[in-house]
């Protein structure tokens, strides 16, 4: 098959895949095609094993259809294996022209506007879909009888969405209530209505995630000493960690960093109180000598 024609069915499949709006016709207007067209392409993929369900004027590919796990799996990448292929895609020789080539695969494929559309399931999958859709067209949603964990209270909230975290996980959220940047779990919104465009656009600002993949507004510097077994365990555990490692001695490493929180950086040195020495801050001192207390 083309290239073209290879790049429009990939198109399709994610316009199909969980849709709730797009008719034949829509369809085949974004893509500037014809509705033949994709009547046509729709039959490739019931052709090819997918299941193609109709809802009045509505056609949607089912995400039980076989083959689906498969392409999930090939097309998501969480960013720390995005940062490993990258890291091997960079050691390939600059002459070679497959480098290019592949990192603009990469970075193509790294694309959670995409992938919203091609990898989440069960319930969560329509709320994706649509904060994907908002943030791409910068319009405010009503996160319909949202079950906050700090206040226990389920209530509807007026936000206006512009990231989303590792996995879709959470979004970044920019609340007008409260002026605050917030993040919102994707789990705990009950529905999604779409409402008017931003209005606070400037005020939107991503909060920080750590490389313990702790989120947060704030960040704090951190600075540990490992031996080689915890160097080790740091880099398969938390593989973004490589990049603020420094050899101090063929024993020793060190890892400063910022942090969201203690919370991920704590869980890791209590696993390892024998090989990693904290030099910096007091607090993260203290966080483990509180945890410690409190476990006995």
């Amino acid at each position: 098959m083309e290239q073209p024609k290879v790049d429009r069915l990939l198109r399709i499949m994610r316009l199909l895949t969980a849709n709730n709006h797009y008719t034949i016709s829509d369809i085949a207007e974004r893509l500037n095609t014809s509705s033949r067209t994709i009547y046509r392409y729709i039959d490739t993929f019931r052709e090819a094993g997918f299941v193609v369900k109709k809802d009045g004027e509505i056609y949607r590919l089912d995400k039980n259809s076989p083959h689906f796990k498969e392409i999930n799996n090939l097309l998501h990448f969480s960013e720390e294996e995005a940062f490993l292929l990258k890291k091997a895609i960079e050691s390939i020789d600059e002459t070679n022209i497959i480098k290019q080539n592949l990192k603009k695969k990469l970075y193509t494929v790294y694309n959670y506007k995409i992938l919203a559309e091609t990898i989440i399931k069960g319930s969560q999958a329509e709320n994706v879909n649509k904060l994907a859709e908002a943030i791409s067209n910068k319009k405010s949603v009503v996160l319909k009888q949202y079950s906050s964990a700090k206040s226990n209270v389920v209530r509807d909230r007026i936000v206006e969405p512009f990231a989303f975290t590792t996995n879709y996980i959470q979004i970044w959220a920019f609340e007008p209530e409260t002026q605050l940047n917030k993040l919102f779990k994707t789990s705990r919104i009950g529905s999604v209505e779409l409402k008017e465009n931003w209005q606070f656009e400037s005020k939107h600002e991503e909060g920080f995630i750590d490389i313990f993949r702790m989120s947060s507004l704030q960040q704090t510097p951190i600075s540990i000493k490992l031996n080689v077994r915890a160097t080790q365990l740091v880099m398969e555990e938390y593989p973004l960690s490589e990049k603020y490692l420094t050899k101090q001695n063929d024993t020793e490493w060190l890892l400063q960093t910022n942090v969201a929180s203690f919370e991920g950086v704590g869980r890791f040195i209590m696993g390892l109180l024998d090989e990693v020495e904290i030099l910096e801050p007091k607090g993260l001192k203290e966080f483990i000598n509180n945890k410690m207390i409190n476990l006995k």
